[in-house]
C-alpha cells in the first residue's frame, strides 16, 4: 500500500486494458458515477483513449479507458491496439478486465488471447490486477479455478471479482486503487467526471447511438467527426457532425427511407449530448462517402488516434 499522511490528497492514473466486449466502457462508467465511454454490444467499439475522473474522499483517480486488445488486421486496427498498451506506460496502476463468461476450457480462442496478453504484461514493468467481470454468468467452481490460474501466473498484485453491469465487487475494486494511488494535488475540478474534448465527446456519442442502432448492417468502416461548434447567446450549442462511410450502400443504411434512420440516429445522439454538456443541443447530421477513410492520417487525428506507419 501507498504510504502517506491521513490529510493528504491522492492522486493517480489507472488504465484499464483487456480483450474485446470484455465489459472495460461499463466499468470505466460504474468507477467514474456517470456515462463517458460508449458501451455496445459491438465489438471494438472504443478507439481512442477516454479519461474519466473519479472522487473518493480526498482521492482522485483518472481512470483511462482503451481500445480493446485483438489481433489487429487493419490499419485501423493496428492503430487501436497501440493505443490500448500506449496508455499503459505512464498509469499508477493498470486493470487487466477479463470476460470471465468467455474464459472456458471450450473457449480456445478467448484463452489464448488471455495467455498472450499476460505475455505481454511480463515483458513490461506494470503494476497490474486482474479483474474477472460477468461474474454472475458463472458458478463458484469456475471462479475459484479462473482465480487460481491467474494468481499461478504471478504478474497480478490482487485478483478480483466483479459484475461491471450490476456493481458487485466494484466498491471493493475502488478502495484497492485508491490504497495504490500517490499522494498529490488533484489534477481536475472536483466536479469534473471526464477528460475529453467536447468535441470528440459529442462524436463519441452519435457513434454510439450509430452502431446500437445499424450494428447488424453497418460494418466497422465507418466513423464521425464534428464538424462546427458553435454556441449561441441562449446558452445552447449549435453542432455539425458528418457520419463518414466507405460506399454508397452504407451511406444509404445510415440515411435510411426518406431520412429517417439518420434523423433517429441524431434525436438520440442530442439528447445524451445535451445532458452531457448541460445545455441545449441543436444536432445536425451528414453522412458521406470517403473511400478508405482507414488510410486518412487526418482521420486518425480527428478521432484522437495516432496514424500507425507501414
Amino acid at each position: 500500500m501507498t504510504e502517506r499522511s491521513p490529510d493528504s490528497t491522492v492522486c493517480g492514473f489507472v488504465t484499464i486494458i483487456g480483450a474485446t466486449n470484455a465489459g472495460k466502457s461499463t466499468l470505466l462508467n460504474r468507477l467514474v458515477g456517470s456515462k463517458v465511454a460508449i458501451v455496445t454490444h459491438k465489438v471494438q467499439t472504443t478507439r481512442a483513449l477516454l479519461r474519466g475522473v473519479a472522487m473518493k474522499d480526498k482521492a482522485q483517480i483518472i481512470f483511462v479507458d482503451t481500445p480493446g486488445l485483438f489481433e489487429p488486421k487493419r490499419r485501423l486496427d493496428r492503430a487501436m491496439v497501440d493505443a490500448a498498451w500506449g496508455g499503459t506506460a505512464e498509469a499508477d496502476l493498470v486493470i487487466l478486465l477479463i470476460d470471465a463468461a468467455q474464459w472456458t476450457p471450450s473457449n480456445k480462442k478467448a484463452s489464448a488471447q488471455i495467455d498472450q496478453i499476460i505475455e505481454k504484461i511480463r515483458t513490461k514493468d506494470l503494476n497490474v490486477v486482474a479483474v474477472l467481470n460477468k461474474i454472475d454468468q458463472l458458478d463458484k467452481e469456475d471462479l475459484l479455478r479462473m482465480t487460481a490460474e491467474l494468481n499461478d501466473a504471478q504478474v497480478f498484485e490482487h485478483v478480483f471479482m466483479i459484475s461491471a453491469l450490476n456493481g458487485d465487487g466494484v466498491d471493493d475494486l475502488f478502495d484497492y486503487v485508491v490504497s495504490r494511488m500517490p499522494q498529490g494535488p488533484w489534477l481536475y475540478p472536483e466536479d469534473q467526471a471526464a477528460d475529453v474534448p467536447v468535441r470528440l465527446l459529442a462524436a463519441e456519442i452519435t457513434r454510439e447511438k450509430l452502431f446500437l442502432r445499424l450494428h447488424q448492417e453497418l460494418p466497422y468502416a465507418s466513423t464521425v467527426e464534428t464538424d462546427t461548434w458553435e454556441p449561441r447567446k441562449d446558452g445552447s450549442v449549435k453542432i455539425e457532425q458528418t457520419i463518414f462511410v466507405e460506399r454508397d450502400s452504407q451511406k444509404a443504411i445510415v440515411l435510411g427511407k426518406g431520412g429517417r434512420t439518420i434523423k433517429a440516429i441524431g434525436a438520440e445522439a442530442r439528447r445524451d449530448i445535451a445532458e452531457a454538456l448541460g445545455c441545449p443541443v441543436h444536432l445536425f447530421l451528414f453522412a458521406k462517402v470517403r473511400s478508405r477513410w482507414g488510410d486518412d492520417p487526418e482521420r486518425y487525428k480527428n478521432i484522437g488516434l495516432d496514424f500507425p506507419r507501414d
